[in-house]
């Protein structure tokens, strides 16, 4: 009997199983996901057939632009003074080098459902122990507190990640044909309470993306772009308004948020969070100035911003700051503007190739998911961070699998 076993379980089905598990593991732990991804690319690197491997990676361009960006974090290293912070970074954009090409030739598209669908389960289960911790029936644990209770991950990475999980379902709500009334009802209900989940914990950057995806998918989901606007006009302002009338978390981000925007003060010595960011922003592009095309270099970041924080005055509570809290600001000081081209390259590939794909659902997803991250980018770098970076290089990878044309 083992032996029948063994005989037809090949690597290709390994494979399957393993992406499968990390689709499922991804939004939960950080060792778990890991572990899944060395295993997985210890056996792509092992297992042979390079030829093959080379020509499906050099014929892809969003691969092929994916490597170079990270190649150009490789190259900043010269002209940075700092290596080790350069190290450091580089060691962050390694999923661009080689975690995107792995898996890319691995997932398959008979699979895709199967990868939503662990994704989703993971997220139900997040959902769960959310309003578990909320509703005071389990103790505060680790990131999940009654008035925040985002239990594996901080609300920074939660919410984006809890508003793309909302897209994939709603998307399957009103596009799909072939969901029973008990599969229908099913969704629903889970699409309520993921929405009420996003404003019980205090993750804005997510809530701009909730808000975003909304608006992308009502322009899916109606073709006239006239109507689609008035929809988007009417409806936004008062999903808004509810949240902020039936939420006292989102009121307080909001009026804190508005607050520090209307009160800025570049040298006030405890600024908010939106505070901070405003000052990380001028800070930065005042850096981008003086060093516009190559950037200061890969490792320079932290270095040269606490010199320009103390130049301009700044509140000396961000002479430390490691990144501007803004993904675009961060690239354009390290690497200049043909590090920022170069990531910005990644994106238009991904837009553009799902034009090419003649799966509705697909190009709806490939367009959607680039979109929310060059919305949420703005906020943070998201591209730095575990979760949200390796749900957008486990999504990339099959969303635009094929769909190369020369």
């Amino acid at each position: 009997m083992w032996f029948f076993v063994f005989k037809h379980f090949s690597l290709e089905n390994l494979y399957q199983i393993l992406l499968i598990l990390l689709a499922f593991l991804m939004p939960l732990t950080v060792f778990g996901a890991n572990l899944i991804i060395v295993i997985i690319c210890l056996l792509w690197l092992l297992s042979g057939n390079y030829k093959t491997k080379y020509y499906e990676i050099i014929n892809s361009r969003l691969l092929i632009a994916s490597i170079i960006f990270f190649l150009i974090h490789v190259l900043g290293l010269i002209w940075t003074e700092d290596r080790d912070w350069g190290f450091h970074i580089v060691h962050k954009m390694w999923y661009f080098l080689l975690l995107l090409p792995v898996l890319s030739s691995l997932v398959r598209k008979d699979n895709i459902n199967f990868y939503i669908s662990a994704f989703l389960s993971a997220i139900f289960f997040t959902e769960v122990v959310s309003y578990m911790v909320w509703f005071e029936l389990i103790p505060e644990f680790r990131h999940a507190q009654v008035l925040n209770p985002t239990p594996f991950m901080s609300h920074v990475s939660y919410n984006p990640i809890l508003a793309f999980a909302i897209y994939l379902v709603l998307h399957k709500i009103f596009f799909s044909e072939d969901l029973s009334k008990a599969g229908f009802s099913l969704n629903v209900f889970f699409a309520l309470t993921m929405s009420f989940n996003m404003f019980i914990t205090g993750g804005r950057a997510g809530q701009v993306m909730f808000f975003t995806m909304v608006t992308i998918l009502i322009f899916q989901l109606f073709n006239r772009r006239i109507k689609s606007l008035f929809i988007v006009l009417i409806l936004l302002p008062s999903l808004f308004m509810t949240a902020y009338q039936f939420s006292p978390l989102f009121n307080q981000r909001v009026n804190s948020a508005v607050e520090e925007v209307i009160n800025y003060d570049q040298g006030l010595d405890y600024p908010g969070s939106v505070g901070k960011r405003i000052t990380l922003s001028i800070n930065s592009l005042d850096i981008v100035k003086e060093n516009p095309i190559f950037g200061v270099g890969t490792g320079d970041f932290p270095s040269e911003y606490k010199k320009m924080n103390i130049t301009n005055n700044s509140t000396t509570e961000l002479n430390n700051a490691t990144n501007p809290h803004n993904m675009y600001l961060l690239i354009f000081v390290q690497l200049g503007l043909i590090g920022l081209l170069s990531m910005l390259s990644i994106f238009y590939y991904q837009i553009k190739l799902s034009f090419h794909s003649h799966n509705r659902y697909l190009k709806d997803i490939g367009i959607t998911l680039p979109l929310l991250f060059l919305v949420i980018m703005l906020s943070d770098s998201y591209l730095l961070g575990h979760f949200t970076t390796l749900v957008y290089i486990f999504f990339s990878s099959f969303l635009y699998k094929d769909f190369e044309k020369n």
